[in-house]
């Protein structure tokens, strides 16, 4: 899900991107649990990552700043995360390319709603790996 390793890494908050960056603004935060969904993890690490404005990634849009929008998180004593950014954009396969072709075939079209991803790990637990989409997406249901 175009990932890059070496985000900044803080502690319980990050700020995602410059004043500069274009978009409505996002405050964000969580809680990280262990298995049993009770216990809190501190020191977990939430590598959180997602699209401009446009629906383009740092490092795979040479206009941005490095790890533009990209960061790691460890969780405070109580397994909590906060992160300010802007809200992504959905985006889609490139036109006309060999997904955007099998898709067309098949009856579909290559739109992905904006979404925001998340990797989430923590000593003695297995690695999550997952995305939320923004609510209000016009591809959110389709």
């Amino acid at each position: 899900p175009l990932y890059v390793a070496g985000a900044p890494e803080s502690k319980g908050f990050a700020r995602m991107c410059g004043d500069d960056e274009v978009g409505e603004p996002l405050v964000m935060h969580g809680q990280v649990f262990s298995e049993d969904g009770v216990t809190p993890l501190a020191n977990a690490l939430v590598e959180v990552w997602h699209a401009n404005h446009l629906g383009n990634y740092s490092y795979f849009d040479p206009s941005q700043p490095a790890f533009n929008l990209r960061r790691s998180i460890r969780t405070d004593e109580n397994g909590r995360y906060c992160f300010q950014s802007v809200l992504p954009i959905g985006y889609s396969v490139p036109p006309n390319g060999a997904t955007d072709k099998i898709l067309k075939a098949v009856g579909r079209h290559g739109n992905r709603p904006a979404h925001i991803h998340f990797f989430v790990t923590a000593d003695g637990h297995r690695k999550l790996t997952t995305q939320i989409n923004i609510e209000g997406d016009p591809y959110l249901w389709d």
